[in-house]
């Protein structure tokens, strides 16, 4: 049996390093994305099931039934996983380490009106613009 790193590994190798529309589009018609998609997240950052539920505009009870491996996600729920993914890759690839960008990620910045780069994270245009700042600061912008 794979151990959770190993898991995360694999999922992680399996999205771009950057959020970019053709592959993931490749990716949401040749992978199957299932829970070991979100426990990756869950994995690679310290936030709850509630804030990755808000993020993914679930509740957190559909959230956790998602843990069934009988349960299809939605097409616009596989997107925004798939985005998030690569943001926290491409995110701890900047930041240096996954506790560095999670803590990045919960902070307030004063650059974002001071609210923390994570309330932006409930739809794919939010985590499209997060990850430009995250490019941003990966040439030198202010963090």
């Amino acid at each position: 049996m794979k151990t959770d790193v190993a898991i995360y590994e694999n999922v992680l190798s399996s999205v771009p390093d950057r959020i970019s529309d053709s592959e993931i589009l490749n990716i949401l018609h040749t992978k199957e994305i299932n829970w070991e998609y979100i426990n990756t997240i869950k994995g690679l950052t310290n936030l709850t099931d509630k804030t990755i539920s808000i993020w993914l505009n679930i509740s957190v009870r559909s959230f956790k039934s998602y843990r069934h491996p009988n349960i299809r996600f939605k097409e616009n729920i596989k997107e925004h996983i798939i985005v998030l993914l690569s943001l926290i890759k491409h995110g701890i690839n900047v930041f240096g380490s996954k506790e560095s960008f999670d803590k990045w990620l919960i902070s307030d910045n004063f650059l974002l009106d001071s609210k923390a780069p994570a309330t932006f994270l409930n739809s794919v245009t939010g985590v499209r613009f997060i990850d430009d700042r995250v490019t941003a600061i990966e040439y030198g912008d202010n963090v």
